[in-house]
């Protein structure tokens, strides 16, 4: 029978591993909710092809499509080489069952679906290829897999998708240094560490290039490796010719896979609406559903209520995005009729375009504004037009704007009327630059933060994310707008159209997601976490974030000098017990003096034949072996030195003097806050080395730094939580609740208590709260992990309702797919039904996260209440880590605030929660960060 495909025809071939991969890791772990199936990459897989679908409609839509995926694990190359791929990973617990899914998820899109018993998905795709060609037809590969890359050409290209860029042979040129014919000559010279191909040892892409080029391909250039002048290289092709032929061999493509189908049978077909319904509705995609049956224009299926999974929403009604309909407002009339919208519609969404993303800084480039969904429009302030009009070659600005000045004098009021809601993505960013041009922005409503409380665990936060995962719709990017490297430009050079698309459409987003998901807050039971946690928390960290904390440059220069002869000490000393010099900070190096020249027993060869040297590795070793200490110590000085001593110069502000960090609300699922650019909160405190970056935080002239910490907060919350007896009473009798537990566990009177078991007891204490286990405990105290389990096991003796703690928090969280807090703060733990060490570690978290959760929640309400308790003492708060708050306050002011303070740290549970152990705030003071902590 003739074939009907041919000229003219266009051959889509989709790497339908590739796209389960990517949808795998794309998103976290979703479940069934009717019965704990994992479905995070089938969700994901079927979002791709709906928009693989919805994009290939026009002029260069394919005429045939198939998505091909690789049949087991075992084929032909592993009878040439049965260390083919051996190195790969197992497959992730709770992506296995998913695999059959997605390939009734691509025959319910109608696209043929095809894969063969001992060959990888990568031959068919090959020979298809080849045959499409050999017709006359045009092929596109749906992949970014280099290996496919040995096919592009003469009709034949790539389609990277989630960069959308076609990969043609000069992008094969540009990856591999050859042409497409000559790629299985590179691959076969460097190998490939991912699918275990040895290759050749000592040569890499680069160098394989080079020689291909020279010689014109790989059996010219081992028939002719005599020539080469390189004596190493040489005699490697010489002696491990037959390795790069077996290479070779395996990195070709088979492009004559036997197939039992025929290019017709790929002929593109409709979705037959039926059996792609029920196929989504079985998976229980609510929103997936809706947008493909109004895409199709049949009715969406009826799926049982269940609680909202992080895939699906309910979003009202909405227009689509369309850029036509966003306004340039150009003149102050105008913009004064758009202030009247906002005072009829009492709320708008607000956002800032600005130079840069350091708030202290940056300019304010424009504003947009959103009212209704569709119904944005964009203020440009001080956009250049690319022409300069100075001897000095400054770009003036652009025509056709009003100016900040005057645009901010109409929207001021409106801005800070309390009658009016301001709703924002990450708002605390636009209250800091909005201060800074003398506008008090409130009320305010955050998007971010409504979504970290009703999905805190389950997904990142960021607006792009979602718009994607709430509304279907992927935001404008900004990279194309303002490039990288060297090119890129700031908001304010780019041109007043595009900005307005860009600009408006993130104002209409906002304001679409805020009118999903603050509905969502009385349905999930958390209005309160939001109104009493995380809204109030935006205008406190914004006036600590512009007040910063002055940094002594001097004081940190002296330290990165002593930091850097001692590590040049601690260099020499290693060298000594190596017994030969090497480089310390090289991973590589260190592996071969420990395990090959040393003969320490327990190295490990990661995927580049590289001994692992990582911390965890050094601190087992480190037990036994001088060398490793020595080394751990060495790279402990030199984090401080880069990270602390040397970088935080650079973030000094020239015009304050001083650094202003930046907290992350909606970072930790726990509640806990996260500081940025710089990290004030990871300064280590447990060795004197680290302690001392400390001292270079200093107060101003008068003043003096005030820290206030609560004193084992997580213990206290665990003995109410837990409901421990003989913790809550030694915590309410002030006993020092370390040597209480050493005297508990190892029958040791307390007036007879060393320091060592103290410090035994202390780290089980806290051990315990983070689920530790004996290999962690005996690293942690360098004893044998027999005898740390030991210790655990006493502990839980001793305590039993930890125990009982431990396993109800576990039930609640494998049945709800959730833990709390004291507050009411969900934590969501969608990995607790999953198999292996990542159902470890969720099982870990669970059981921390209402206890580290509670704490963070505590020093927040503490946090929201601080600034009214201290109006008028002249104080001011600074920073937030962890347990602790730092203020500076003036001389004479010190004890008033300490006894504020005191109190309202103290008293931050109540009203909510009393709990059954006092809350004990310590202070200390003085004309450093060190001497105050």
């Amino acid at each position: 029978m003739s074939s009907s495909f041919g000229k003219g025809c266009h051959l889509h071939l989709i790497d339908g591993s590739a796209f389960i991969f990517r949808a795998y890791h794309a998103l976290p772990p979703l479940t069934r909710k009717s019965d704990g199936l994992p479905i995070g990459a089938v969700s994901g897989f079927c979002n791709m092809l709906h928009r693989y679908v919805e994009g290939n409609n026009g002029p260069e839509a394919p005429t045939h499509v198939a998505v091909i995926f690789d049949k087991g694990s075992h084929t032909f190359r592993n009878e040439m080489y049965d260390q083919y791929k051996a190195n790969r990973d197992e497959m992730p617990e709770d992506l296995r069952p998913q695999i059959p899914l997605t390939r009734t998820a691509t025959e319910a899109f109608n696209i043929a679906c095809k894969e063969k018993e001992g060959y990888e998905a990568d031959d068919i795709i090959a020979t298809l290829a080849v045959q499409a060609r050999e017709a006359g037809g045009r092929v596109t590969i749906i992949s970014s897999d280099k290996d496919l890359m040995q096919l592009v050409g003469d009709g034949v290209e790539m389609l990277d998708a989630m960069k959308n860029r076609r990969i043609d042979s000069d992008g094969v040129m540009e990856k591999f240094g050859v042409g497409p014919e000559r790629v299985v000559d590179v691959q076969a010279l460097a190998g490939d560490s991912v699918d275990n191909v040895p290759g050749a040892p000592g040569i890499g892409i680069k160098t394989a290039a080079l020689l291909i080029n020279e010689f014109g391909s790989l059996e010219e250039l081992l028939d002719r490796a005599e020539e080469i002048k390189q004596p190493k290289r040489r005699q490697t092709l010489i002696d491990m010719r037959d390795q790069i032929e077996l290479s070779k061999r395996l990195v070709q493509l088979d492009c004559e896979t036997p197939l039992d189908f025929t290019l017709d049978d790929l002929e593109v077909r409709d979705p037959k609406p039926d059996q792609l319904m029920a196929f989504l509705a079985e998976m229980e995609f609510r929103t997936l559903s809706k947008r493909i049956a109004d895409h199709l224009g049949v009715e969406a299926p009826v799926i049982e209520d269940k609680p909202v999974q992080p895939e699906e929403s309910d979003a009202p009604e909405a227009p689509s995005f369309d850029a036509a309909t966003y306004t340039c407002v150009r003149d102050a009339e105008t913009l004064k009729t758009w202030v009247e919208k906002i005072r009829e519609r009492g709320w708008v969404a607000v956002d800032t375009e600005t130079t840069g993303l350091n708030e202290m800084i940056a300019e304010l480039v424009g504003i947009s504004l959103c009212v209704e969904a569709g119904e944005a429009c964009y203020i440009p302030l001080i956009h250049k037009d690319g022409a300069s009009d100075d001897l000095f070659g400054s770009p003036k600005l652009a025509e056709g704007q009003i100016g900040t000045e005057a645009a901010l004098e109409i929207l001021k009021p409106v801005l800070e009327d309390e009658a009016i809601l301001k709703i924002g993505q990450n708002m605390k960013y636009d209250a800091k630059i909005f201060a800074r041009y003398g506008v008090d922005v409130a009320p305010i409503d955050d998007t971010m933060l409504l979504s970290y409380v009703l999905h805190g665990g389950m997904h990142g936060h960021g607006m792009d994310t979602l718009s994607e995962r709430y509304l279907g719709h992927t935001p404008i990017p900004i990279k194309p707008l303002l490039g990288s490297g060297k090119s890129a430009i700031t908001f304010d050079k780019v041109p007043i159209d595009d900005a307005t698309k860009y600009a408006a459409e993130d104002a209409d987003i906002t304001l679409r997601l805020w009118q999903l998901l603050k509905p969502q807050l009385h349905r999930g039971k958390v209005t309160t976490v939001y109104e009493t946690l995380e809204r109030p928390m935006v205008p406190v960290l914004a006036q600590m974030e512009r007040d910063g904390i002055k940094v002594d440059r001097d004081t940190l220069s002296r330290m990165s000098n002593a930091f850097a002869q001692k590590m040049a000490g601690l260099e020499a000393e290693i060298h000594e017990l190596a017994g030969e010099t090497f480089n310390v900070g090289s991973p590589k190096q260190l592996g071969e003096i420990l395990f090959d020249k040393m003969g320490i027993e327990g190295g490990k060869r990661g995927k580049t034949g590289a001994y692992a040297t990582g911390a965890d590795v050094l601190e087992d070793l480190a037990t036994e072996h001088e060398l490793p200490a020595r080394v751990l110590d060495w790279r402990q000085l030199s984090k401080l030195k880069s990270t602390y001593t040397d970088a935080l110069q650079d973030h000094i502000n020239t015009d304050t003097g001083r650094v202003h960090t930046s907290y992350s609300i909606a970072g930790a699922s726990t509640g806990r806050l996260a500081s940025t650019d710089p990290n004030l909160q990871n300064i280590p405190i447990r060795t004197e080395e680290g302690r001392r970056i400390r001292e270079a935080f200093v107060s101003e002239e008068g003043k003096t730094l005030v820290a206030l910490d609560y004193s084992q907060i997580e213990l206290r919350i665990l003995a109410h939580i837990a409901d421990i007896p003989a913790l809550k009473q030694a915590f309410a009798d002030g006993l020092d609740i370390h040597a209480m537990t050493a005297s508990e566990m190892f029958d040791v009177p307390l007036d007879q208590m060393t320091p060592e078991v103290r410090r035994r007891a202390k780290a089980i204490n806290f051990g315990v709260i983070y689920g530790i286990s004996g290999f962690g405990l005996a690293r942690n105290l360098r004893i044998p992990r027999g005898e740390a389990q030991g210790f655990i096991d006493r502990y839980f003796e001793r305590f039993p309702g930890i125990r009982a703690y431990m396993d109800d928090t576990k039930a609640f969280a494998k049945e709800h797919g959730y833990v709390q807090t004291l507050f009411g703060r969900k934590i969501h733990t969608p990995e607790i039904n999953a198999k292996g060490p990542r159902a470890s570690f969720a099982y870990r978290a669970a059981i921390n996260a209402p206890i580290q959760g509670t704490a963070a929640d505590i020093i927040r309400r503490a946090m929201i209440r601080m600034p009214a308790a201290i109006e008028g003492q002249p104080a001011r708060m600074l920073l937030q880590v962890h347990d602790e708050l730092l203020f500076e306050v003036d001389d004479a002011g010190i004890d008033d605030l300490i006894v504020t303070a005191k109190e309202v740290m103290e008293a931050a549970a109540k009203p909510a929660v009393h709990l059954d152990v006092p809350l004990i705030v310590d202070a200390g003071q003085g004309q450093n960060w060190a001497e105050a902590h």
